[in-house]
Order: structure tokens, then C-alpha cells, then sequence
């Protein structure tokens, strides 16, 4: 992800808004993404978010209870996703709770997953442009102009199946072809909008 631009109005928020709603009435490990990702009772992965981008993934699955390390190669996201953890810091409470569970790196994840040997990694590649609403497309624009388009997610994906050392899950949306040259999933998690590729490792 490479910057292609700024986007002085893109705020990444952990206390309020949809992130904190999510907190508060998401569904627990009953969630899509929980489940994708291998939470369930007696069972708490460890994950790396190997495109952490606004971070709202990694702070449900560390709500969750989950360690998740969030790896972001953008410097400029990188740094709004930092700004973010401090301030959800000082908030303290339940989110200087989540907090400590996270840890944010700046890097390039194909180099640096052979190197943490993860147990679940989670990708969510830019998407393929999609029919949203005006508020959604307008984040993803910002989004898309600080990280660009991740023309290298089928490279990235390679990576992550070789590391993980359980699953590694594709967040993709639900009618979108699969990722060319990856091999099919062991199952999905379909919801409305969204689907989560399950490619067991182990």
C-alpha cells in the first residue's frame, strides 16, 4: 500500500461511532468475524491483521479477547491508527483494556509474517469497488487514496498461507471472485455483504 495521497478528514476512532456500537451490541463470538477467525470458548488465537487500515476488525477481535498484532504498511495510516490507540488510552476503562491487547507495527507484512510465525492471520485487501452508500464509498475513497489499491493481495495471501500456523482468513465481499491464483478455501462464513475465506493451515 503505497500513499497516494492525503485525506485530512479521515479519522480513525476507537470510543464512538459505529466502532464503539459494535462494542456494545455487536454479538460477541457469535460475530462473522470471531468465528472466521477461530474464537470460541476455550479457544483464543492469536492473530495478526496483516492490513490493519482503520483497525476496526483488530479492536472487535481484541474486544473479543483476543492478542492481535496490527501491521500497516501506509505511514500516513499508520500514524492515524497510533493517534487512535492513544487517545483510546486515555479514555481508559474497557478501552485502555482493549488496548493492551493490540500492538501496532509499521512494515510490510509479506516480509514480516515468516518472521512472527502466527497462528491466525486476517486480510482485508482493498475491495473491488462496489454500489455502497455515499457516507461508506466516501471512507473507502479516503482510505483507498492514503493505501492505494493492494495489487499485490494475491502475493500477500501466498505469504500468510506458508506462516500461519492454523488459518489464514480473506475478508472479501460476498459476490466477488475469488483472489486468482489462491487455492479455495476450506469453508466460508457468508454474511449479507461480506464473506470470510477459511484456509486452514494446520
Amino acid at each position: 500500500m503505497s500513499s497516494t495521497g492525503s485525506s485530512p478528514a479521515l479519522r480513525v476512532d476507537f470510543t464512538s461511532g459505529a466502532v464503539a456500537h459494535r462494542l456494545r451490541f455487536g454479538g460477541g463470538r457469535g460475530q462473522d468475524l470471531a468465528k472466521a477467525m477461530g474464537l470460541r470458548r476455550g479457544n483464543t488465537p492469536q492473530i495478526v491483521d496483516a492490513t490493519a487500515g482503520l483497525g476496526r476488525d483488530a479492536f472487535l477481535l481484541a474486544s473479543l479477547g483476543a492478542e492481535v498484532t496490527m501491521i500497516e504498511r501506509s505511514a500516513q495510516m499508520h500514524a492515524l491508527l497510533a493517534e487512535a490507540m492513544a487517545r483510546a488510552v486515555q479514555e481508559g476503562g474497557v478501552f485502555a483494556e482493549i488496548m493492551a491487547r493490540m500492538v501496532l507495527i509499521h512494515g510490510d507484512s509479506k516480509e514480516l509474517l515468516p518472521q512472527l510465525a502466527p497462528e491466525a492471520v486476517l486480510i482485508d485487501p482493498m475491495h473491488p469497488p462496489s454500489r455502497k452508500s455515499a457516507l461508506v464509498k466516501r471512507e473507502l475513497r479516503e482510505v483507498r487514496a492514503i493505501v492505494g489499491s493492494d495489487e499485490d493481495a494475491a502475493d500477500l495471501m501466498r505469504v500468510a498461507l506458508a506462516a500461519a500456523r492454523k488459518r489464514v482468513v480473506l475478508k472479501w465481499p460476498a459476490k466477488a471472485d475469488p483472489i486468482a491464483g489462491i487455492r479455495a478455501p476450506s469453508h466460508q462464513i457468508l454474511g449479507k455483504s461480506t464473506r470470510y475465506d477459511v484456509f486452514m493451515t494446520g
